[in-house]
């Protein structure tokens, strides 16, 4: 695989980035598919990383705002081998994730996936509903291909656990700011911080903050703290709205004049 793509991209463009870096969530084939293409291209030219959300029946950890975009797309059809056959087609310079539940993969066929990955220069995925005590099976496609499996920790997450999962995951540390699903506001209190700050001391990968990211001001507030920011249902809004995604995403950068 190109030295553009998998867990060593992820982590080189996070670490890359001028001040706190920018992953964004986008639903594959949201507004339609038909759309997403320019979507996708918009985002990618503004963001260090983009995670892809494979559509699902029951996205369990997400809040309304992506919830109704997984609809949208299913009902247009769109499935993983559709997203994979997209990103095959596409040149994007952007190292790239999908987020999905792992029923998708599993009907994929694990025997391929890390094939399937590798011809759309995916760099990794990120699964919520796969425990890590039970990702054996999807590890050892991903490795072989250097490919990530990024590690979800939580406010509620037990201090011994927290260090384990900090330090088994690859790509990054992805630090929920808040107990609950996407798209909540969150205000980043002090105690958020600290969290976020023991998530970061207990990692050797950078370590991104999201679920509620939706303003400069809270990508501004971990700065310092944490390596960079996730942004996902504030982003789906803005492209519902028929905005330019791409201008969303740079107003969030805490370089930029307010």
């Amino acid at each position: 695989m190109s030295e553009r793509f998998g867990s060593a991209a992820i982590t080189a463009a996070i670490e890359g980035s001028d001040g706190p870096a920018l992953c964004a969530y986008v639903t594959a084939g949201f507004p339609t598919p038909a759309a997403f293409p320019e979507v996708l291209r918009s985002v990618a030219a503004a963001a260090d990383l983009v995670e892809i959300g494979v559509p699902f029946t029951d996205p369990m950890a997400d809040g309304l705002t992506i919830q109704t975009s997984n609809r949208v797309a299913l009902r247009a059809g769109v499935t993983l081998e559709w997203v994979l056959e997209r990103l095959e087609a596409s040149i994007l310079e952007t190292p790239t994730l999908l987020m999905g539940y792992y029923n998708p993969f599993l009907a994929h066929g694990l025997e391929d996936l890390g094939d399937s990955l590798t011809r759309a220069r995916v760099s990794g995925l990120i699964v919520p509903d796969l425990p890590f005590e039970e990702s054996l099976p999807i590890r050892q496609v991903l490795e072989p291909h250097g490919l990530a499996l990024v590690q979800m920790v939580a406010p509620t997450t037990p201090p011994d656990r927290l260090r384990w999962l900090a330090a088994a995951g690859t790509g990054f540390v992805y630090a929920v700011t808040t107990t609950g699903v996407t798209g909540r506001r969150v205000d980043l209190a002090s105690d958020d911080l600290k969290y976020l700050g023991r998530v970061k001391r207990a990692a050797t990968l950078p370590v991104l903050a999201g679920f509620g990211i939706r303003s400069r001001r809270q990508v501004e507030a971990v700065a310092g703290v944490v390596d960079g920011v996730i942004v996902g249902s504030a982003l789906i809004e803005v492209i519902e709205r028929g905005e330019d995604p791409g201008a969303f995403l740079e107003a969030l950068r805490s370089k930029v004049p307010a």
